[in-house]
């Protein structure tokens, strides 16, 4: 691998730790003509769905269209990038596992959202917002209450 900073072919690898699921490889490494130190990701490269599109286009699936759309939604809240990185990381395996060619947008924004809930409920509101277009303030105002009645709830009762 060439270094980033001085564009030697010549480095090592001082490191290799694996994420805890197996889905990535994260790798320090050290220049041995500059001595710079670098970190890298390795991912499972494969072959992503398209994504289909509200208006029945197609288009490559974009992991950074995403993360930049959870990231407005999570803007000043107590989510990391850590943390949405995952959510995305997760996404991905499910698709690749599922071996679907093509993956509705919808079934993605459903994905996210779910998620979302899971992290940061007032994020996971943001996100729902533009993604469902709320026509109105009674619709956001039902979909909070929607999302209080869930925790509201007690476990193994029915309602």
């Amino acid at each position: 691998m060439k270094c980033p900073f001085c564009r030697s072919e010549e480095g090592k690898v001082l490191d290799s730790r694996p994420d805890p699921e197996g889905k990535s490889i994260r790798r320090r490494r050290e220049c041995s003509s500059c001595g710079r130190k670098w970190r890298t990701l390795e991912r499972v490269e494969d072959e992503m769905p398209l994504v289909i599109k509200k208006n029945a286009t197609y288009q490559p699936f974009d992991r950074e269209k995403l993360l930049g759309s959870m990231s407005v939604a999570c803007g000043k809240r107590p989510v990391t990038f850590a943390q949405l990185e995952k959510i995305i990381a997760d996404i991905e395996w499910d698709l690749l596992s599922s071996s679907v060619g093509a993956v509705e947008s919808t079934v993605l924004g459903e994905k996210i959202m779910s998620a979302l809930k899971q992290v940061d409920e007032i994020a996971y509101i943001r996100y729902a917002s533009v993604y469902r277009r709320f026509k109105d303030a009674e619709e956001l105002i039902s979909e909070m209450r929607g999302l209080i009645d869930e925790e509201t709830r007690e476990p193994g009762l029915s309602s």
